[in-house]
């Protein structure tokens, strides 16, 4: 199942995404006398995504009357949700940006966290702040939270998590170069948070180690990469959060980007993963 956040009535409502358009699980409720949660994040938080994905899987929507799916064309997207508990960045994690960056022998993820003020959506706008001259943008696969759990094995993590969509990591890079310590400085400005909008359940995703991901600025790739090439992968990530620290439903983690790229006043940002809708901000 593909499950959207989208712009209806300055309300940022979820629906379900498919080849007719999206319907909204509002229209859901109504013609076929559901209850679902009207939000992605409160689907997640009363653990009810598994029913609902059973219920969409079990033939759910074929009731509903053709005419409430709302073309594409015609949405506004939104972020997945707003105030995810945690957001969580994983750095130096594709073999190719280690290698560029000094070959570093860690195994275990570099990781940081982001607030949920720096949090935007699809059309979003990338705002560069006065103190960073050299601001860079980042497309990562972000992996999705189902349920609450802590010291997780690799082999449970399927069950734990609800699916994956697509994030924008942006950096102050000049700030970060400075001094490593100011890692969390150069992640936390408003606006250096782009989350997607459309998340595909895990069962839409069975091959995960073959998913590629690309970095476009103004059209032109920048940087791509697949899954399988990462040290760690978003399984082993998982696994390793939750022995640091519980994780809830709706958490967030980016799993490391194919590579960075400098951004400026005007340019468009493009994150792009194999089977995902795209995800798009402007640059100011």
């Amino acid at each position: 199942m593909k499950l959207a956040s989208i712009k209806q009535e300055n309300k940022e409502v979820a629906g379900i995404l498919t080849e007719k358009g999206i319907v909204l699980l509002e229209t859901v409720n109504k013609q076929v006398e559901t209850e679902w949660p009207l939000t992605v994040f409160e689907i997640l938080e009363t653990g009810l995504l598994p029913q609902l994905t059973e219920w969409y899987d079990s033939g759910g929507l074929s009731n509903i009357r053709d005419d409430s799916f709302i073309p594409e064309v015609h949405v506004t997207y939104a972020p997945l949700y707003r105030t995810p508990r945690k957001i969580w960045g994983i750095g130096m994690n594709y073999v190719s940006v280690r290698s560029e960056l000094g070959g570093l022998e860690e195994s275990d993820p570099v990781f940081f966290m982001k607030p949920d003020t720096s949090l935007i959506g699809e059309q979003d706008t990338i705002e560069i702040p006065p103190q960073s001259k050299k601001t860079t943008a980042e497309a990562e696969l972000a992996v999705i939270i189902a349920k609450t759990c802590k010291n997780v094995s690799e082999e449970e993590v399927d069950d734990v998590i609800a699916g994956y969509t697509t994030s924008i990591d942006v950096t102050a890079a000049d700030i970060h170069a400075e001094n490593p310590r100011f890692i969390q400085r150069a992640k936390s400005f408003d606006t250096f948070f782009s989350f997607g909008s459309v998340l595909l359940t895990k069962d839409e995703v069975p091959n995960l180690s073959s998913l590629e991901v690309t970095t476009k600025v103004n059209g032109e790739i920048h940087h791509q990469n697949k899954v399988k090439n990462m040290i760690c992968s978003p399984r082993y990530i998982v696994s390793f959060l939750s022995k640091v620290t519980t994780l809830l439903p709706g958490d967030v983690i980016m799993t490391g980007t194919p590579g960075a790229s400098v951004i400026r006043d005007g340019d468009v940002v493009e994150a792009r993963i194999s089977g995902f809708p795209s995800l798009t901000n402007g640059v100011s």
